[in-house]
């Protein structure tokens, strides 16, 4: 009797092992999602030689520290990735690992484009600003205007920047499916001189439902800081984007065509710098921008090479000029996409 018993619930094991999950996501392809390459904190923290001394994202040192103060981030960003990864496999060919050794992938693999297939359409991001400053009517409507429309315009891939001709890169520009609307404007005046990067700006100044809306803080960071982000899998009480009020929608200079905004954005939908943060050997999770050993500043001349590619300096997840970045990938917005999707760390934002 017992040796039928063992033998029933051996075949009944067999029989799960072949059937799909509630997600439709076979269970045997899950078990081979490769996490091999995962990693948090980041190796190099050096800011870019853009000529200028500003830092242009302080979202991975912003990570190390909230890593360090709480453990516990690390497995919740860990099954974040995971269910990325397990989500894109089971849609098309993956796009999660694999890229980030010496002489990777060098941008040109092939992925599959999921925004019509995974049926969210386009996905509407209401967002809370939150500008805070002595004078907080120093941040204009007119900024904040413009702000929403260089979002609007990158992230469907309407900006009026286009990918110049002779580049490898010039038919992966991609409209990622997003789109952004003003939930509400609140101005804080406050004469605070500077909030630096520890969250104290939403300390004082709290997320409003940040399970259902984009926060965006707009204030003096400090210490020639651009902005940073938070990732999903972080606290709801610091969850979303700081911005430099220089850098905030259309203003003046290298960074003044709202593209921090993009930037940071990008990291809050979970994408890493296009370079991997690691010199080389690591990478930024997606087959189909190139492995880069550094981040570039400035508007480099195309090809600018390293790790035996051409880097892709005008994706808007490098460190160049706002005028000379204007692409995200199919890669990209597969990555961003699948956290809005059932069981996804941003799944509460449409559901």
């Amino acid at each position: 009797m017992k040796k039928m018993i063992l033998g029933l619930a051996t075949l009944a094991l067999l029989l799960v092992s072949c059937q799909e999950d509630s997600d439709g996501i076979n269970l045997n392809q899950e078990k081979s999602i490769d996490m091999s390459d995962f990693y948090v904190e980041s190796e190099d923290e050096e800011s870019t030689k853009n000529g200028n001394d500003l830092d242009r994202c302080h979202s991975m040192k912003v990570l190390n520290r909230q890593i360090k103060e709480n453990p516990g981030l690390f497995k919740k960003m860990y099954n974040v990735e995971y269910n990325t990864r397990k989500f894109i496999a089971a849609k098309g060919k993956p796009n999660g690992n694999g890229g980030g050794k010496p002489g990777g992938n060098g941008g040109s693999g092939d992925v599959d484009v999921l925004p019509i297939e995974d049926g969210l359409g386009i996905i509407n991001i209401p967002v809370y600003i939150h500008i805070v400053y002595p004078n907080a009517n120093s941040i204009s409507d007119g900024q904040v205007n413009s702000q929403m429309a260089t979002l609007n315009a990158d992230f469907r891939n309407t900006n009026t920047n286009q990918l110049p001709s002779g580049t490898t890169f010039e038919n992966d520009a991609t409209d990622a499916g997003f789109s952004f609307s003003v939930a509400g404007v609140f101005r804080h005046n406050d004469s605070r001189s500077s909030w630096g990067t520890n969250d104290a700006v939403k300390t004082a100044y709290p997320p409003i439902t940040p399970e259902t809306h984009l926060n965006i803080w707009v204030c003096n960071i400090g210490g020639s800081i651009l902005g940073y982000a938070q990732f999903p899998g972080g606290s709801l009480s610091t969850d979303g984007i700081v911005l430099g009020g220089d850098f905030f929608g259309n203003t003046s200079g290298a960074f003044g065509l709202g593209r921090t905004a993009t930037h940071e954005v990008g990291h809050y939908l979970n994408l890493r710098h296009i370079w991997g943060d690691g010199r080389c050997n690591r990478d930024d999770f997606v087959t189909d921008t190139p492995t880069a050993g550094a981040s570039n500043g400035g508007c480099p001349s195309f090809p600018s090479t390293s790790c035996k590619s051409p880097d892709m300096t005008m994706n808007y997840m490098d460190y160049t000029n706002d005028a000379c970045m204007y692409m995200f990938t199919d890669g990209q917005r597969n990555r961003m996409r699948a956290i809005f999707t059932s069981g996804g760390a941003r799944a509460s934002m449409i559901n």
